[in-house]
């Protein structure tokens, strides 16, 4: 069953780790939202405990899409089509998202579409500027990914991988240092409040592959995590203590270097004039900032969502979902499943329940 004639409102919902996420979009404009977090149940033990995740997915559903449709002013009766994200993420948090979409989709009789979860970050960018330019640079940066991106119908075409991470993500590098310098988890937000009380430059951090030979898309942060592990240590030993702001505003000065530079060049080298960043780290104020300014001065224009956009949330599920309605794209077929570690071809992800042996 394939939606056609006029636009529909398309209910989306994101489970991939621990934001329980409902939107409603139609005809790209989003009438309304709801997430909620197990963050703090998370936070204890430093990172993301996949039982617990699923089992808050479990309990926040309901309400979290009674809540989307209260904010927006409609009833399920409303709801013409349904988008899930399918992969990547956490098994069992993706089961409870798919099992849930499922039930809404056949109780109200409507298709349901299956989107990969990274193609919903690029989709967020639509929600606040409208279509994204055909064709554009598309910077991913987030806890478990960082990628560019070629990207031109999102909703049809083949997205092209420019370069991927080596090894570390920028959020899981911010992650792993905040641990060692005592910050709070999630690594990300403790780090950016930190630093705005250092200097950048009272650290000497490297900035990994941005030598002449090496690839210039491609990313690796491992080594800054471990320079900087090494820097704290070296302060230890030496009887004193690391002075947090100033290695946290460095580390966030290497990571944001890092990441605009490629992105910038990757805009410069294939002729393109618009670069969209999007992802939890793209909410770091100073990747923000120094994005806004090397595009300014090479040109460039830059799409980034707001801040409430570049976390995990149903309604970037909602705008993939909507861009394949309205392409006319074929639901996903009554038995589709999950794909945890799902590479980024296409936005729709349906890959099939695999048949016991």
């Amino acid at each position: 069953m394939t939606v056609t004639g006029s636009p529909v409102v398309v209910l989306g919902i994101e489970s991939s780790c621990d934001e329980t996420g409902a939107g409603l979009v139609r005809d790209g404009v989003l009438l309304g939202q709801a997430v909620a977090s197990s963050m703090d149940e998370h936070a204890r033990y430093g990172g993301v405990v996949p039982e617990i995740a699923a089992r808050a997915h479990v309990h926040a559903m309901a309400p979290v899409v009674q809540e989307a449709l209260d904010r927006a002013g409609l009833t399920l009766r409303d709801v013409g089509a349904v988008a899930v994200t399918t992969g990547p993420g956490l098994s069992g948090a993706l089961q409870v998202g798919v099992a849930a979409a499922k039930g809404y989709a056949f109780s109200l009789g409507v298709p349901l579409y299956g989107v990969h979860h990274l193609a919903g970050h690029v989709a967020a960018a639509t929600l606040d500027g409208g279509p994204l330019p055909d064709p554009c640079i598309v910077l991913i940066v987030s806890g478990g990914h960082t990628s560019l991106l070629l990207v031109r119908d999102l909703a049809r075409g083949r997205i092209v991988h420019l370069g991927d991470t080596l090894d570390d993500a920028a959020g899981e590098c911010f992650d792993k240092v905040a641990r060692i310098l005592g910050l709070p988890y999630p690594g990300g937000p403790a780090v950016d409040r930190a630093a705005r009380d250092g200097d950048p430059a009272a650290v000497r951090l490297p900035r990994p592959l941005t030598g002449p030979r090496d690839d210039p898309y491609a990313f690796s942060f491992s080594g800054l995590k471990t320079a900087a592990a090494r820097w704290v240590e070296a302060r230890r030993t030496a009887g004193g203590q690391p002075h947090v702001p100033d290695a946290a505003a460095a580390l966030q000065e290497a990571i944001a270097d890092v990441l605009t530079r490629k992105a910038v060049r990757a805009c410069t080298d294939h002729g393109i004039d618009t670069l969209v960043v999007v992802g939890g780290v793209a909410a770091n104020s100073r990747v923000r900032a120094l994005a806004e300014q090397r595009c300014t001065e090479a040109g460039i224009a830059l799409r980034v969502p707001p801040l409430r956009l570049c976390t995990d949330n149903g309604a970037m599920v909602a705008a993939v979902g909507d861009l394949l309605v309205r392409a006319g794209a074929e639901p996903a077929p009554a038995d589709v499943s999950v794909d945890p570690s799902a590479p980024l071809e296409f936005a729709a992800l349906t890959p099939r329940a695999r048949s016991a042996a």
